[in-house]
Protein backbone atom coordinates (compact mmCIF):
# COMPACT_ATOMS: atom_id res chain seq x y z
CA UNK A 1 0.00 0.00 0.00
CA UNK A 2 1.13 3.59 -1.24
CA UNK A 3 0.36 6.41 0.94
CA UNK A 4 0.51 9.88 -0.33
CA UNK A 5 -0.64 13.01 1.72
CA UNK A 6 -0.73 16.32 -0.04
CA UNK A 7 -1.41 19.54 1.61
CA UNK A 8 -3.25 22.21 0.18
CA UNK A 9 -3.59 25.90 2.08
CA UNK A 10 -6.59 26.07 -0.09
CA UNK A 11 -8.31 23.19 0.88
CA UNK A 12 -11.70 23.95 2.75
CA UNK A 13 -11.88 19.89 3.87
CA UNK A 14 -9.89 16.94 3.81
CA UNK A 15 -10.62 14.78 0.57
CA UNK A 16 -9.87 11.42 0.91
CA UNK A 17 -9.09 9.48 -3.02
CA UNK A 18 -8.39 5.72 -3.05
CA UNK A 19 -7.19 4.24 -6.01
CA UNK A 20 -7.46 0.51 -6.59
CA UNK A 21 -7.06 -2.78 -9.03
CA UNK A 22 -10.19 -4.12 -6.91
CA UNK A 23 -12.12 -3.27 -3.75
CA UNK A 24 -10.77 -5.77 -1.29
CA UNK A 25 -12.31 -6.55 2.70
CA UNK A 26 -9.29 -4.12 3.71
CA UNK A 27 -10.27 -1.71 1.37
CA UNK A 28 -13.77 -1.98 3.13
CA UNK A 29 -12.52 -2.01 6.52
CA UNK A 30 -10.63 1.34 6.14
CA UNK A 31 -13.44 3.07 4.25
CA UNK A 32 -15.95 2.36 7.12
CA UNK A 33 -13.01 3.18 10.04
CA UNK A 34 -12.75 6.53 8.10
CA UNK A 35 -16.83 7.11 7.85
CA UNK A 36 -16.90 6.38 11.83
CA UNK A 37 -14.54 8.92 12.37
CA UNK A 38 -16.69 11.66 10.98
CA UNK A 39 -19.73 10.78 12.42
CA UNK A 40 -21.01 12.27 15.62
CA UNK A 41 -24.18 11.36 17.77
CA UNK A 42 -25.84 13.18 20.55
CA UNK A 43 -26.52 11.83 23.90
CA UNK A 44 -28.36 13.23 27.20
CA UNK A 45 -26.79 12.27 30.29
CA UNK A 46 -27.70 14.59 33.39
CA UNK A 47 -29.61 17.17 32.02
CA UNK A 48 -26.87 17.75 29.59
CA UNK A 49 -26.29 17.10 25.70
CA UNK A 50 -23.00 14.93 24.93
CA UNK A 51 -22.07 15.12 20.97
CA UNK A 52 -20.18 11.68 20.68
CA UNK A 53 -18.00 10.11 18.09
CA UNK A 54 -19.55 7.28 16.70
CA UNK A 55 -16.30 5.10 17.13
CA UNK A 56 -16.98 5.69 21.24
CA UNK A 57 -20.28 3.98 20.77
CA UNK A 58 -20.20 0.23 22.23
CA UNK A 59 -23.72 -0.16 21.70
CA UNK A 60 -27.22 0.95 21.32
CA UNK A 61 -30.13 0.03 23.39
CA UNK A 62 -33.73 0.45 24.00
CA UNK A 63 -35.67 -0.23 26.97
CA UNK A 64 -39.61 1.23 28.02
CA UNK A 65 -39.49 3.33 24.71
CA UNK A 66 -35.82 5.45 25.24
CA UNK A 67 -33.39 4.50 23.49
CA UNK A 68 -29.54 4.59 25.13
CA UNK A 69 -25.77 4.78 23.84
CA UNK A 70 -23.33 2.88 25.76
CA UNK A 71 -19.62 4.09 25.92
CA UNK A 72 -16.89 2.75 28.39
CA UNK A 73 -17.23 5.79 30.39
CA UNK A 74 -21.33 6.21 30.65
CA UNK A 75 -24.91 5.80 28.99
CA UNK A 76 -26.21 8.48 27.29
CA UNK A 77 -30.18 8.99 26.21
CA UNK A 78 -30.98 9.73 22.85
CA UNK A 79 -34.19 11.07 20.99
CA UNK A 80 -32.97 8.42 18.03
CA UNK A 81 -35.49 5.56 17.19
CA UNK A 82 -32.82 2.63 17.13
CA UNK A 83 -34.34 2.17 13.28
CA UNK A 84 -33.62 5.44 12.54
CA UNK A 85 -29.97 4.82 14.15
CA UNK A 86 -29.61 1.84 12.33
CA UNK A 87 -29.72 3.22 8.86
CA UNK A 88 -27.45 6.34 9.95
CA UNK A 89 -24.28 3.86 11.42
CA UNK A 90 -24.84 1.00 8.77
CA UNK A 91 -22.15 2.04 6.75
CA UNK A 92 -19.76 2.66 9.95
CA UNK A 93 -19.93 -1.28 11.09
CA UNK A 94 -22.76 -1.27 13.40
CA UNK A 95 -25.18 -3.73 13.12
CA UNK A 96 -29.02 -4.94 14.36
CA UNK A 97 -28.23 -7.57 17.00
CA UNK A 98 -31.68 -8.16 18.22
CA UNK A 99 -35.27 -6.72 18.51
CA UNK A 100 -33.56 -3.81 20.72
CA UNK A 101 -30.69 -3.55 20.39
CA UNK A 102 -27.30 -2.80 18.05
CA UNK A 103 -23.43 -3.09 18.69
CA UNK A 104 -20.27 -1.75 17.47
CA UNK A 105 -18.58 -4.42 15.41
CA UNK A 106 -14.82 -2.79 16.07
CA UNK A 107 -16.11 -3.23 19.58
CA UNK A 108 -16.38 -7.17 19.50
CA UNK A 109 -13.54 -8.85 21.65
CA UNK A 110 -14.69 -12.58 21.63
CA UNK A 111 -18.02 -14.50 20.35
CA UNK A 112 -19.44 -17.48 21.14
CA UNK A 113 -22.39 -19.66 19.30
CA UNK A 114 -25.00 -20.79 21.73
CA UNK A 115 -26.87 -24.04 21.48
CA UNK A 116 -30.06 -22.32 20.56
CA UNK A 117 -28.28 -20.25 17.74
CA UNK A 118 -27.77 -16.90 19.48
CA UNK A 119 -24.36 -15.50 19.35
CA UNK A 120 -22.56 -14.42 22.91
CA UNK A 121 -20.70 -10.90 22.01
CA UNK A 122 -17.95 -9.79 24.39
CA UNK A 123 -17.81 -6.26 24.08
CA UNK A 124 -13.94 -4.90 24.83
CA UNK A 125 -14.90 -3.08 28.01
CA UNK A 126 -15.96 -7.33 29.15
CA UNK A 127 -19.85 -6.64 28.76
CA UNK A 128 -21.34 -9.26 27.30
CA UNK A 129 -24.46 -8.91 24.93
CA UNK A 130 -26.47 -12.04 22.76
CA UNK A 131 -27.18 -12.09 18.75
CA UNK A 132 -30.44 -12.93 18.62
CA UNK A 133 -30.61 -16.19 16.09
CA UNK A 134 -32.43 -13.95 13.35
CA UNK A 135 -29.64 -11.68 13.49
CA UNK A 136 -26.63 -14.11 13.64
CA UNK A 137 -26.33 -14.25 9.66
CA UNK A 138 -25.20 -10.96 9.65
CA UNK A 139 -22.22 -10.96 12.15
CA UNK A 140 -20.80 -14.63 10.21
CA UNK A 141 -20.77 -12.80 7.41
CA UNK A 142 -18.82 -10.16 8.87
CA UNK A 143 -16.62 -12.62 10.08
CA UNK A 144 -16.13 -14.00 6.09
CA UNK A 145 -15.60 -10.98 4.81
CA UNK A 146 -12.82 -10.23 7.01
CA UNK A 147 -11.32 -13.48 6.67
CA UNK A 148 -10.91 -13.75 2.97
Amino acid sequence: MNISIHTDSNAEDISVSITCKTITPEIEKFISMLRIMDMKLTGISENETYILDAAEVLYIDTANKKTFLYTKERVYETNLSLYRLEEQLVEAEFFRAGKSSIINFRHIRSLRTELDGRILVTLSNGEKLYVSRQYAGVVKKKLERRKR
